[in-house]
């Protein structure tokens, strides 16, 4: 071997990795622009030659067949015959592709993971190298609405198709008390909604509070909330970790407390999650239980990880970690969150039990914190 030779192949070795990167990235970039202009959406109408497309899409001729080409090269959409000039191909979107990239909300959609990264996260990488520098935070609304609709199409299909059947079969008790009348469900962190409303339509004698900071998002969950569930479903712009005195923690429970307090996938983005549990666990009845739902980190760090822990690392160090820093005395958790944070988090929180519940999902774990 000539000197320097296992460190030319490990150079090679990266360096072919990252190209593989690379392309990905660039294509998850034109993945982008078809979901952001409803490219798939006109496609998925039928076969089409590039004019046809462009008149249905409304974009210009030369860009439609450019990305209809790249698009067939990728292997993302078919065409019928490559040999044929290319004003006579026609093109057309697969049916497990227009699944995956239109229907957003089934359980195979991927177009808001597609939207996160391009859409929400590039935007906000310079503000991120300042802020890397400094020790201080990024702002949400350096990431702007695309992240916020990634985020909430990422998590619809989880709410909508599982969490039911995780409260069924996970929390069998809380299950059964929350089909009484007078039961009650805080969601804390509730962002647009979604997980609101699936909760309101799963036990609908109980009533639903969400509460969130984000007062533009929380307007979205308002409008979404149907006439019929107008009198049980309600939301509050509030820190949790603020005092005590300035919260509304009885909500639509009144003095008896709520028999569910959810905390869904928003736990690590928060500043001060011991102080948001504290605030928990006062809004629950003595029977009640907190559930939270975070990423499936690993039980302890291990380089190379696996590809669910490299995703939740990447996630973490371009959103979770920046947006929490912007609080002053945040502890500045991010999204790998193991099982041994959150047990010390509860603890200081004065619950008594930790449970994890081992939903068997690639990129979620649920816990149960108990007051005794």
């Amino acid at each position: 071997m000539t000197p320097g030779g296992g460190a030319h192949a490990q150079a090679q070795a990266l360096g072919g990795r990252l190209f593989q990167a690379s392309l990905a990235a660039a294509e998850l970039m034109t993945v982008y622009l078809g979901v952001r202009l409803g490219l798939y959406e006109a496609l998925a109408k039928g076969p089409a030659t590039a004019a046809e497309f462009a008149d249905r899409a409304g974009v210009a001729p030369r860009y439609a067949t450019e990305w209809l080409e790249q698009q067939a090269a990728a292997g993302i959409v078919t065409v019928d015959d490559g040999t044929v000039p290319a004003d006579r191909r026609r093109y057309a979107l697969p049916e497990g592709h227009r699944l995956a990239l239109t229907d957003t909300g089934g359980p195979w959609a991927v177009a808001p993971l597609s939207v996160l990264p391009v859409g929400g996260i590039a935007p906000a990488l310079p503000r991120l190298a300042e802020a890397m520098r400094a020790g201080t935070g990024v702002p949400p609304d350096a990431y702007g609405e695309a992240l916020r609709a990634a985020q909430a199409g990422m998590n619809r299909s989880v709410f909508t198709d599982l969490l039911p059947g995780w409260l069924r079969s996970a929390l069998p008790d809380v299950h059964q008390a929350l089909r009484r009348p007078g039961a009650a469900i805080a969601d804390v962190g509730c962002g647009t909604g979604t997980s609101s409303l699936v909760l309101a339509r799963t036990y609908p004698l109980a009533r639903v509070h969400g509460f969130d900071r984000d007062a533009d998002a929380l307007a979205t969950a308002r409008a979404a909330v149907p006439a019929a569930a107008a009198e049980r479903v309600r939301f509050s712009a509030v820190d949790l970790a603020g005092p005590a005195d300035a919260v509304d923690l009885a909500g639509p429970a009144g003095a008896a407390g709520f028999d569910l307090v959810c905390v869904l996938d928003a736990l690590h983005d928060m500043a001060r999650p011991v102080e948001v549990l504290a605030a928990c666990r006062a809004m629950l009845k003595p029977t009640g239980a907190v559930l939270l739902m975070e990423p499936r980190a690993a039980e302890r760090f291990t380089a190379p990880a696996d590809e669910t822990e490299r995703f939740i690392y990447t996630v973490s160090l371009l959103h979770c970690l920046p947006q929490s820093l912007v609080d002053e005395g945040s502890v500045g958790t991010g999204a790998v969150l193991r099982p041994e944070t959150v047990r010390r988090h509860a603890t200081a929180a004065g619950f008594a039990r930790v449970t994890v519940l081992d939903v068997a999902h690639r990129f979620h774990r649920l816990y149960r914190l108990d007051l005794h």
